[in-house]
């Protein structure tokens, strides 16, 4: 059974692609990456307080979310969010685990707080002043998938737009070798069950049993912007976004579940709802 949403809102973030505006032009082509780019997003939703104490997780999450919902012209505030990351914070768990291992009562309960997989959403909350539902998931190297499933779901059932992030970070310390992971990355998506003025793309979708299905992968020179980062996967989506052309695309949401996008652009002479 195929179902499909809008795509009213887009960003992306990485120190090679910073923001969509410019990750746009690069991912068609067009530009070359800036070697001076920031190292992360400033985080400047949040606090003085709240962005001194923000890890590199969180600032590249909320730099995301809050470009998604200015380019789908919505209140995040008025927004159910899902955040979905391989990893959480590695950085911060690798710190937390060797403080244990070699003096645990100089823990710091700030780092715990930000070690938890939902910080991200967490913060996002407190800066956005929002009030909605989130959901935090996490589903090893099937996450972007998994993720993106639950929030087209959830704006189907719920029929309002939802916010949709999926980020990581490098990993760090012992724990790069199990969890790799390098660099940051983060993307955004609102996706909205009918059409509104936003709306650049109608995103067909569907899930069929598939134990080796063949998945959607990007060009060898963008996938060299993101090599290494745990959420990689997400690039063929955002490629297609760019270049704004209709494209089928193939995901893995499961070890056995096969996540089917048909993606076609909303031109001013077709838009319907």
């Amino acid at each position: 059974m195929q179902h499909h949403v809008f795509i009213a809102g887009v960003a992306l973030w990485s120190p090679q692609l910073p923001g969509w505006e410019a990750a746009r032009a690069i991912l068609r082509g067009d530009r070359s990456p800036d070697p001076d780019a920031a190292t992360r997003p400033a985080a400047t939703l949040l606090a003085p307080t709240e962005r001194r104490r923000a890890p590199d997780s969180v600032a590249v999450a909320l730099e995301v979310a809050a470009s998604a919902c200015q380019d789908a012209q919505l209140d995040p505030a008025r927004l159910s969010s899902v955040f979905a990351s391989t990893h959480g914070d590695l950085a911060v768990t690798d710190s937390l685990c060797e403080t244990l291992a070699k003096a645990p009562q100089l823990t710091s309960p700030t780092k715990f707080h930000n070690s938890v997989h939902n910080a991200a959403a967490g913060y996002w909350t407190i800066g956005s002043k929002c009030l909605r539902p989130y959901t935090a998931v996490s589903a090893w190297h099937h996450t972007f998938a998994a993720g993106l499933l639950e929030a087209t779901s959830q704006a189907i059932v719920q029929q309002e737009p939802i916010l949709y992030v999926a980020y990581d970070i490098a990993a760090r310390g012992p724990l790069s070798t199990m969890a790799q992971s390098g660099s940051l990355l983060a993307a955004a998506l609102v996706l909205a069950p009918d059409y509104s003025s936003a709306a650049t793309t109608r995103m067909t979708w569907s899930t069929r049993p598939s134990a080796s299905p063949t998945l959607s992968v990007s060009r060898p020179t963008n996938e060299a912007l993101v090599a290494g980062n745990a959420m990689a996967g997400c690039l063929p989506l955002f490629e297609a976004l760019a270049t704004n052309q209709a494209c089928e695309l193939t995901y893995a949401a499961a070890p056995r579940l096969e996540l089917a996008l048909a993606l076609q652009p909303v031109r001013a002479e077709t838009r319907a709802a």
